[in-house]
């Protein structure tokens, strides 16, 4: 059967998001999102992560035994995250250093394994691929969304320290919304990011419900049928 890449990508972006609606991945999405460059940071690892593991895991499905299967996926997904570890201390160390444990800790993410073993193990290398990018693309969104949340609110700022992923030339990026923002201790806290991660949430299921309202709405100006009764 071949794969239906327009409905990958939606599950991906939006339907199927692996942290609006399988809400996997909440731990270092919460934790590092005080900021966009950290938001960026982590999307890009757990983004060429998962598309590096579905493609691995798309490639040799056919020879892995059942019984290991697990195991072996566990052991595809920490050699990648070892990888982007140590390009990580090579070219973002700073970066490196602010995120921490939560980079290691991608080998543990529910959303990664469970595209392993939900999708990646049961679909060809070419739909695996796109069904990751999708994925870790969607993840990296709401990881964005979520930053300039808690950044602007807390430092009334935006895309500071850019430098720290993007080198020299993003050092000018810094957008201040603010002059001499006080400020708000509560959105950088980890209650801040329940909250908005909360908001965000609740803002995906009103646009839902809208939508199904619309499609399922009757027409209204259109005419009624004519039904011709014969005596």
């Amino acid at each position: 059967m071949a794969a239906n890449y327009k409905k990958i990508t939606h599950d991906g972006l939006w339907g199927n998001n692996p942290a609006l609606v399988q809400l996997l991945g909440l731990c270092p999405l919460l934790a590092v999102t005080g900021s966009v460059v950290n938001a960026i940071g982590l999307g890009l690892a757990s983004t060429l992560v998962l598309m590096g593991s579905n493609l691995t895991v798309s490639a040799f499905r056919k020879f892995v035994p059942d019984a290991v299967r697990l195991p072996i996926f566990v052991m595809i997904i920490a050699s990648f995250v070892t990888a982007i570890e140590l390009l990580m201390k090579a070219f973002t160390y700073e970066l490196y250093l602010i995120l921490g444990i939560f980079i290691p800790l991608i080998v543990t993410n529910c959303a990664i394994m469970g595209r392993a073993d939900a999708f990646a193990c049961k679909n060809p290398v070419k739909a695996s691929l796109l069904d990751g990018f999708m994925m870790g693309l969607g993840f990296t969104a709401v990881l964005v969304v979520l930053g300039a949340m808690r950044e602007s609110l807390g430092l009334g700022t935006l895309f500071s320290d850019m430098h720290l992923l993007f080198g020299p030339m993003a050092e000018g990026w810094k957008i201040t919304l603010i002059e001499d923002y006080p400020g708000f201790l509560f959105a950088i806290l980890p209650p801040g990011a329940f909250v908005g991660m909360g908001l965000i949430i609740a803002l995906k299921n009103i646009i839902d419900a809208r939508i199904k309202a619309r499609k399922v709405e009757p027409d209204v100006g259109a005419r009624p049928e004519r039904v011709r009764v014969t005596g």
